[in-house]
């Protein structure tokens, strides 16, 4: 039987990206070994701030044009102390999801065996959320300026976009994830108390999409209340959707609960699939601990398995998962997450684990 071959475009950026996205693609490598029925051809971009640097662009003018022939992308992370933030992330990470029209941003959070919350009182099991972030348009959209710059009377603007279809269309692929899952329940998150205009949209497309799907239970919850249920009732959450902004902070709120964002994936989807989709752990450059070999890669390795869970490859992705779980379970992690093995000691364990037939 000939292996399935897939494309994967390689952009390790910056800070610790580097470090996590060539242990996730020993692991890969690995995984596709014992599998035998797939392989992955690399391609990796140089892409990042090292680039800006010499250039003055993050990446080349026809970067997302070069991007489209692939299956997938798996990104690291961008950000230099040297460079502004606004700066990288509109310079690479938003012109490829825009660009691509990404517009489902995927975030599962759970706690992994032998990982602590600090939440007490809540282990692997009591908290297993995924949410999902409008990704093309609201608050992330980029319209607004400045103007009469330095001048008592500077004024700035940044314009919140919301459409029909893209909210629709966040709305559809966030009930039917609620659909797929065991509880079937959505928590819709808005700030339409004070916001009413764009956020009274999403409750009213919400409740219009909600018809298309009677089996799944839904509530609205506005933001601010959500963060205090995230902490005090975790076990009453399972799906989430909320716009650009909100679940990119929620997101990061879920991560810190789950242990780590060390540990935590991210996939950004055309649910359409017309074009690649890019696969990115969530905790940053982390240029404070780039280049220690104390980054953690687990949340690679997760990302690297929503990678192939996407591309069709469910058996290896869940085999990757259980090689992840039972190292960490072992106690075999990183200083972020209480433990003293390094980035390499982590990947070898879960080389060996795939290996070795124990996942």
């Amino acid at each position: 039987m000939t292996a399935r071959t897939y494309r994967i475009a390689a952009i390790p950026a910056d800070g610790i990206g580097p470090e996590v996205i060539a242990a996730g693609l020993e692991v890969l490598e690995v995984l596709a070994r014992r599998d035998g029925g797939f392989r992955l051809e690399v391609t990796e971009f140089d892409w990042g701030s090292a680039r800006y640097r010499r250039t003055g662009a993050l990446m080349p003018g026809d970067g997302v044009a070069r991007l489209r022939g692939f299956d997938a992308i798996l990104f690291g992370a961008v950000g230099a102390p040297d460079v502004p933030d606004h700066v990288t992330l509109w310079g690479l990470r938003l012109p490829i999801c825009q660009g691509l029209d990404q517009y489902a941003n995927i975030r599962p959070t759970r706690i992994l065996p032998g990982i602590a919350s600090p939440l007490a009182g809540i282990g692997p099991g009591d908290l297993d959320w995924v949410i999902v972030r409008e990704n093309s348009e609201g608050e992330y959209s980029g319209i607004g300026g400045r103007a009469h710059r330095g001048l008592p009377a500077e004024v700035a603007t940044e314009v919140a976009i919301f459409t029909r279809e893209g909210v629709t269309r966040i709305m559809r692929h966030a009930f039917r994830l609620a659909q797929s899952r065991p509880r079937k329940l959505l928590s819709v998150v808005t700030k339409s108390n004070a916001q009413r205009h764009g956020m009274v949209m999403w409750d009213e497309i919400a409740a219009e999409v909600a018809a298309e799907f009677p089996q799944v239970s839904w509530e609205r919850v506005l933001v601010d209340a959500m963060t205090v249920r995230m902490v005090k009732d975790p076990r009453s959450l399972d799906t989430i959707v909320a716009t650009n902004l909100h679940a990119d902070i929620l997101s990061d709120l879920a991560g810190a609960l789950a242990g780590s964002l060390g540990v935590a994936p991210t996939g950004n989807i055309d649910p359409e699939r017309r074009a690649p989709s890019m696969f990115e752990p969530i905790h940053g450059s982390a240029f404070d601990i780039a280049g220690k070999g104390i980054a953690n890669p687990v949340a690679t390795f997760w990302t690297a398995s929503m990678m192939l869970e996407h591309l069709g490859e469910a058996d290896a992705a869940a085999r990757l998962m259980r090689a992840v779980e039972r190292v960490c379970a072992e106690g075999v992690t990183t200083p972020d997450v209480g433990g003293r093995a390094t980035t390499r000691e982590v990947t070898d364990a879960v080389c060996e684990a795939i290996r070795g037939g124990n996942a």
